[in-house]
């Protein structure tokens, strides 16, 4: 009699998880997998007025993220007079945000507002994208904040130590190291894709505290640390020459190589550059901040969204400060690239 009850024992067990299981959907819980009824995550009850809000919102800035980075894209690609090494890294920079409005934002989207239906390897696919892209635009910043050191500090040079050839390496390289450190770092999370996963439904991501205190050093502090100190040298430079332009200084006057007009483009496009970097600061200053303050699930919800929201506001900045980018613009959206010839039109 013992050995018959303890062979029913495991059907009992069934039974009262399935019991309890359906008295929580009884109780207003749906289950993501209805036919796993003990292992399956329950749905978000999120109310309905804030998933139509978190749609429309997290579709309209996904939306807008892939269409104002494919025109600076195709702005960048096509017309030859923007071959340059300076927009080569903006163009390495709209590729990553492009990713992240065309891949990273309609999973954020699924992932907070329903159950995650696409799989555990997906899942650690998203999360593996999330990092390359982020590393990629921690890597372009630093990227154009030298350029923008030599083009201010080293007119004279910088022809010849900042070439396309270099340019375009120094791309290739960052998107390379990207994609190892990426690797490294989710290494637990590619190879086991369900392993911190507690339920069927359920997209998580579980850093331990040594790799998460790395990840903040390489992908944070130092970048963040050369980026500050390159453009608080590029802007103490430029106003200098800045003056002496006014002055009309006769040792000014004497660069040949480097004329005022000139001097006065590169100003510009350093003033243009930082504040695209200052908006990249505030945006992933203010996400480290709040996560490194605690997991204040008032806070991180919506802080999270920064970073993202950022690869919207790089392409404004450049319609605000860059006249060839409207331009491009124009001839984009008027079909005048597929005339014969469009790549070499004068927009500058």
């Amino acid at each position: 009699m013992i050995k018959s009850f303890g062979q029913n024992l495991p059907e009992l067990q069934l039974h009262l998880s399935s019991s309890h299981c359906l008295m929580e959907v009884g109780d207003g819980a749906e289950l993501c997998f209805p036919q796993l009824l003990n292992t399956s995550c329950r749905k978000p009850t999120l109310p309905w007025s804030e998933v139509v809000f978190l749609h429309t919102l997290l579709s309209s800035i996904s939306l807008l993220i892939v269409a104002l980075n494919l025109l600076v894209i195709i702005s960048v690609s096509h017309f030859r007079q923007l071959h340059t090494p300076t927009n080569i890294l903006l163009l390495s920079l709209a590729v990553s945000d492009f990713l992240v409005g065309l891949l990273l934002m309609p999973g954020e989207i699924l992932r907070k507002t329903s159950c995650w239906f696409l799989g555990d390897l997906v899942c650690s696919l998203c999360k593996y994208l999330v990092f390359i892209t982020v590393s990629v635009s921690v890597g372009d910043m630093v990227l154009i904040s030298a350029d923008r050191y030599v083009a201010i500090c080293d007119p004279l040079h910088y022809p010849t130590r900042v070439t396309m050839t270099r340019v375009k390496l120094c791309v290739c390289l960052c998107w390379l190291c990207s994609v190892f450190y990426s690797s490294l770092y989710l290494k637990d999370n590619l190879t086991q894709p369900d392993r911190y996963n507690s339920c069927y439904g359920e997209c998580v991501i579980n850093i331990d505290y040594v790799a998460g205190a790395v990840d903040l050093v390489v992908t944070f502090i130092v970048p963040i640390t050369v980026i500050i100190v390159l453009y608080m040298r590029v802007f103490a430079v430029a106003v200098s020459q800045a003056r002496a332009m006014r002055s009309h200084i006769t040792a000014v006057r004497l660069q040949r190589s480097v004329t005022p007009k000139a001097k006065k483009s590169e100003l510009k496009a350093a003033r243009t550059l930082g504040v695209l970097v200052f908006v990249f600061l505030i945006c992933f200053c203010s996400y480290y901040c709040v996560s490194l303050a605690g997991d204040s699930a008032s806070f991180i919800p919506y802080v999270i969204y920064l970073p993202y929201f950022n690869s919207c506001l790089n392409p404004v900045i450049y319609a605000l400060f860059y006249p060839w980018f409207k331009k491009a613009i124009t001839q984009i959206v008027t079909f005048k690239i597929l005339q014969p010839g469009s790549s070499e039109a004068n927009i500058l």
